[in-house]
């Protein structure tokens, strides 16, 4: 329970500070510190990430650091995409979904630490190419288990034209709809092999995540949204190699 704890820490200060991430600590912590099966370790972290990413989007809400518009234009394709990609991971190893999981984290570090002149100017949103990628990363989101974040905050920033503190308040309640359509998913499909959801470990890290969101909000405050992007991208690089020598290697 420890472990969990620690983990919960985590997952609260990463999304309540970048908007995003959370899954990308949530799957080694339940994988590697609870022990938990890869399969029921996917789908509790969208269980867990969706919880925790809906309670931080309340005070962006309340600043109106929301762009609505994206919510729903990359939301809802999203769902469709994540409840899509839960189903098409059943023909699939585990192991493929990891590396599936470390090479994008790898895309998204390179998209945020790259982003300077390319962002879109306002007014020019190409609704179509949003909706397709709402769809592409709800497709990746119930693929590899993830809510996506790190996917999304680079696409609402680079492609989507807006700043990134709007993009993280964006990613939180997107991150939301995908995780628990995704979670919705992977509960039907596991269930149906006889595997159980260990409840009391999700309900500690989704607990000890509220916490420590409370705290990164208070950082977020203070850091610079540049460094903030360079932490992002640092951070994806970092976790990314660890899951490449701990499960894949």
């Amino acid at each position: 329970m420890i472990q969990a704890i620690i983990g919960a820490l985590l997952i609260g200060l990463v999304l309540s500070v970048l908007g995003s991430g959370g899954s990308i600590i949530t799957v080694p912590v339940l994988l590697y510190l609870i022990g938990m099966q890869p399969q029921l370790a996917i789908a509790s972290s969208l269980c867990i990430v969706g919880v925790i990413s809906l309670i931080s989007s309340m005070r962006f809400i309340k600043h109106k650091k929301v762009s609505w518009r994206h919510v729903f234009l990359f939301g809802l394709p999203g769902m469709a995409g994540t409840y899509l990609g839960a189903w098409t991971s059943t023909f699939v190893t585990s192991d493929i979904q990891l590396t599936v999981f470390v090479i994008l984290m790898l895309m998204g570090a390179v998209m945020m630490w790259r982003n300077r002149s390319s962002r879109c100017k306002a007014g020019t949103l190409d609704v179509t190419k949003i909706l397709l990628q709402g769809l592409g990363v709800g497709v990746v989101t119930g693929f590899v288990g993830v809510g996506g974040g790190f996917l999304i905050v680079p696409a609402l920033v680079i492609l989507g034209g807006i700043d990134i503190g709007l993009a993280i308040g964006t990613s939180l309640l997107i991150i939301t709809m995908n995780s628990f359509v995704g979670f919705i998913k992977y509960y039907s499909l596991l269930s149906d092999k006889g595997l159980e959801f260990d409840w009391s470990v999700i309900g500690i890290m989704i607990a000890g995540g509220f916490v420590s969101s409370i705290a990164g909000q208070w950082i977020s405050q203070y850091l610079p949204k540049a460094i903030l992007q360079k932490i992002f991208a640092v951070f994806l690089v970092l976790m990314a190699l660890f899951i490449l020598t701990k499960s894949i290697i």
